[in-house]
């Protein structure tokens, strides 16, 4: 049996959440070059730029170790600029049963939730995982700043 979870935690930005989602929305692609320390590379499978429907996957950086997720979106929101992401192959399915992201830009708040559902209750909190998304954030913000 396993153990139902969320996280949710909100980071200040200062080019304006707008701007943020319009990087995972069109131009995610573009993580990579923006946060080369977290993200080594990013893939469409199938589909287009973040669809619903598309298949994409993310080499990426966590505690020293490289990793690999795979997802698929779920839902598009331009309204409420919101993405929801489910993983379906990679390193955090080892760990988890369910893996749900969701990333949602306000005015001046980016907000990331994770939904998921650990194989053992000895399996973490992604905290770490939390802890890179916002700081792939930071970097965003920072490039949207510069331009």
């Amino acid at each position: 049996m396993g153990l139902k979870g969320k996280l949710i935690a909100s980071l200040e930005v200062r080019g304006g959440g707008h701007s943020i989602f319009d990087i995972y929305h069109t131009n995610t692609h573009h993580v990579s070059n923006i946060s080369p320390s977290i993200v080594n590379h990013f893939e469409i499978h199938e589909g287009e730029i973040v669809k619903i429907g598309s298949i994409v996957s993310w080499n990426y950086n966590e505690d020293g170790k490289k990793k690999i997720m795979k997802q698929v979106i779920e839902s598009i929101d331009p309204h409420e600029k919101s993405i929801k992401w489910k993983v379906i192959e990679g390193d955090m399915l080892e760990l988890y049963s369910f893996f749900a992201i969701v990333t949602s830009c306000e005015h001046e708040w980016t907000t990331w939730t994770f939904e998921y559902e650990k194989k053992t209750e000895d399996t973490p909190e992604p905290l770490n995982f939390l802890g890179l998304n916002l700081d792939i954030t930071k970097h965003i913000d920072d490039h949207l700043l510069k331009q």
